[in-house]
């Protein structure tokens, strides 16, 4: 996955986002196009922020002529009252991408810090947090990317980038065996993941020599016994009924991955505001665009 490469969905994101509000007719009744604002994004939590980029693309996007300033980058932890940006720029259009920058940068904070508590809880062992395909329809590109920045790992993108094999898969062909089969017939070099439910379809799949095996709602004891049997021949996951209570005792039996779908399903959004500092008028600001569009893309 290279988000580098998905500018472009970003970009739609974004224009979809500022589409939705439509036109500010409460600021244009009251600001004129020559007033402007001095604004400043604080956070009123603590967390990691996420989003940085976003929000200056949201800014540009909404008017060129707004100059957002940000004081810290993304992964940084930050607290009550920090200073996260300065927004400077014609008062409609300033107002007008307000919401739509807290929302993208709330809850892609809210995720970088959730995921940051589930990776700080496994420190010293070997296992790796994992986002999962439960997140907003449409936003899934902004949702990993907070996971990243949180000190996850992204799983597969979609259905397209790697074969999860779960149990419906089976059931249908008959056997695991014939499920992979019919994945390497169809797709020669697409990755192979498969869900087990017990230890016996372990060995099956290690003969099978699949990529990474599931290890769908194991037990702690039953976790150890699939990490001793692998023996490291093959990555394992441990998935489903993932909490913060519990991660570090899963992580502990030798796992290579853990799957966390509360991460982006549920999160809770870090509370960010908006706060106007100065108001004034454009044509003596003689305001210059700062937005470095290489630095957003």
């Amino acid at each position: 996955m290279n988000f580098a490469k998905d500018t472009r969905i970003i970009t739609q994101i974004i224009d979809l986002a500022l589409e939705e509000d439509g036109q500010d007719k409460t600021s244009e009744a009251i600001f004129s196009p020559d007033d402007c604002l001095h604004a400043a994004l604080f956070a009123k939590e603590a967390g990691i922020i996420a989003g940085i980029a976003i929000a200056r693309e949201v800014f540009y996007r909404q008017d060129s002529k707004i100059s957002f300033d940000a004081h810290v980058s993304d992964g940084i932890k930050i607290t009550p009252g920090f200073k996260i940006a300065s927004v400077h720029g014609p008062a409609r259009g300033v107002l007008r991408a307000e919401r739509v920058v807290l929302n993208f940068m709330q809850r892609m904070s809210g995720i970088a810090t959730a995921i940051s508590t589930y990776v700080k809880k496994c420190e010293g062992t070997k296992a790796k947090i994992l986002d999962t395909r439960k997140t907003v329809p449409g936003h899934r590109i902004l949702d990993k990317l907070a996971v990243r920045i949180g000190g996850g790992m992204n799983h597969r993108m979609g259905l397209y980038d790697m074969a999860l094999i779960k149990d419906n898969h089976i059931d249908r062909v008959g056997s695991i065996s014939e499920a992979v089969k019919r994945i390497r017939q169809t797709f020669l070099d697409l990755p192979i993941e498969v869900e087990a439910r017990t230890l016996v379809d372990v060995k099956e799949l290690m003969a099978l020599k699949v990529d990474r095996i599931m290890l769908d709602n194991f037990a702690i004891e039953d976790l150890k016994k699939a990490v001793d049997l692998v023996n490291g021949q093959i990555p394992l996951e441990a998935s489903g009924g993932i909490t913060l209570a519990n991660i570090r005792d899963v992580a502990l039996t030798g796992v290579d991955f853990i799957s966390v779908g509360a991460i982006t399903h549920s999160v809770k959004a870090l509370d960010i505001t908006m706060l106007i500092e100065k108001n004034s008028n454009c044509s003596v600001d003689r305001i210059q665009n700062s937005v470095d569009r290489r630095e957003t893309r």
